[in-house]
């Protein structure tokens, strides 16, 4: 991951190769020009188009499908195979919280109720969860993909079962179970990526769409509530 540390694995830009050549005579007719000056410029544009092709085989060899890597959209497990829990009884690959390291990233899924508390309610929910890449599955859980760098330097930041959230540990920045900015030097949240599921159930997460665009909450942003754990770097 999207990462900017581990940028590198990020899907690669498609490159568009517009090349064109040749003239009507009656262009050549309006330009003045010669027959040896037409041929020249014929040349030209011959080796130039030579060249664009040389560049694209060189680009194919060096970025090529990247269906099923990191970079794409990886299919992961089904998704009874990642059982749910409320928010303060996450255990890591056993229950809430999953860490996959084919799309590196953690996949969070949150049961509603009991501990599970959200600090915005309405329009203003919905619209967190929008902007913060949150899946509502049919039976009323949240799922999330967390791509594992730390944004503050690109340390893998690991999710501590003792703490029920995320702490780098080089230089302590702490991030909620959803992700969310709690203390320490991170500019902001966890990055996240895009996930969905398929027609049978299989998480997909889609490691070319990375959001690094959630920001440190405050009060009217937060989604949901703080762990209330001090958490030592260690």
């Amino acid at each position: 991951m999207a990462i900017q540390t581990d940028r590198s694995d990020r899907t690669p830009q498609e490159y568009e190769l517009l090349t064109g050549g040749g003239a009507e005579s009656a262009e050549l007719e309006h330009k003045g020009l010669s027959r040896r000056q037409f041929l020249r410029r014929a040349v030209g544009v011959t080796i130039g188009i030579v060249g664009v092709e040389a560049t694209a085989g060189a680009l194919y060899m060096l970025y090529p499908n990247l269906k099923g890597q990191f970079g794409s959209v990886i299919p992961l497990k089904n998704k009874s195979l990642y059982p749910g829990a409320q928010q303060k009884e996450f255990a890591l690959d056993e229950k809430g919280m999953f860490y996959e390291s084919a799309a590196k990233s953690y996949i969070m899924h949150l049961l509603p109720g009991g501990s599970t508390t959200f600090l915005l309610n309405g329009t203003d929910l919905q619209n967190g969860f929008v902007a913060e890449n949150w899946v509502v599955d049919s039976d009323g859980s949240y799922w999330l993909a967390l791509y594992q760098v730390c944004v503050h330097l690109g340390c893998k930041v690991p999710f501590r079962d003792d703490c029920n959230s995320f702490k780098c540990p080089c230089h302590g920045s702490h991030y909620n179970i959803d992700g969310e900015y709690l203390d320490g030097p991170a500019p902001r949240s966890l990055d996240r990526f895009a996930m969905s599921f398929d027609k049978s159930g299989v998480v997909q997460v889609d490691t070319g769409k990375l959001n690094q665009r959630v920001e440190r909450p405050d009060v009217s942003t937060r989604i949901l509530n703080v762990p209330g754990i001090t958490c030592s770097a260690s």
